[in-house]
């Protein structure tokens, strides 16, 4: 036997016309917030309150922000102004590797690698390389001294 499977799982279903039970609620619970502050103030300053009133149930209903709903964005917005912050900056200063200076008791055909910030793996390849140089350099010098002793 073979069963439906649900397709659209992340929208939520229209209970009441064209609106979900969220969106019913907020707008639901503006109206009758609006309706007492009406009831209840003076004309003059019953219309100051129930424009924000108001404004704050459609966001509720409607309004999303990076497909977030405009609760979710409240909720992180109180959070984020209730609970303690904690700001740790920790400067690091760079500490710059002295390059050795060639003296006499190193030998001249050694190559001085030089040290790159940037990656450990160009730091890498960078030395293979040179020591592959410096390797081919030393086996062509002592081919080239066995070469000067037999002809001597």
């Amino acid at each position: 036997m073979q069963y439906p499977v649900p397709q659209f799982q992340d929208v939520e279903d229209k209970i009441i016309g064209p609106f979900t039970f969220k969106q019913f609620i907020y707008i639901l619970g503006g109206t009758g917030l609006s309706y007492a502050i009406l009831q209840s103030l003076p004309t003059g300053l019953n219309y100051l309150l129930v424009a924000p009133v108001a404004g704050l149930s459609l966001a509720l209903a409607f309004y999303k922000i990076n497909n977030q709903p405009f609760i979710n964005i409240l909720e992180s917005a109180f959070y984020y102004s209730v609970r303690n912050k904690l700001y740790l900056w920790s400067h690091k200063k760079k500490v710059k590797k002295k390059n050795k200076q060639i003296t006499s008791e190193q030998p001249k055909s050694q190559v001085e690698v030089p040290n790159i910030n940037d990656s450990k793996m160009k730091d890498l390849a960078w030395s293979l390389d040179i020591n592959e140089n410096v390797q081919r350099a030393e086996h062509a010098k002592s081919i080239t001294e066995q070469n000067v002793l037999s002809t001597i």
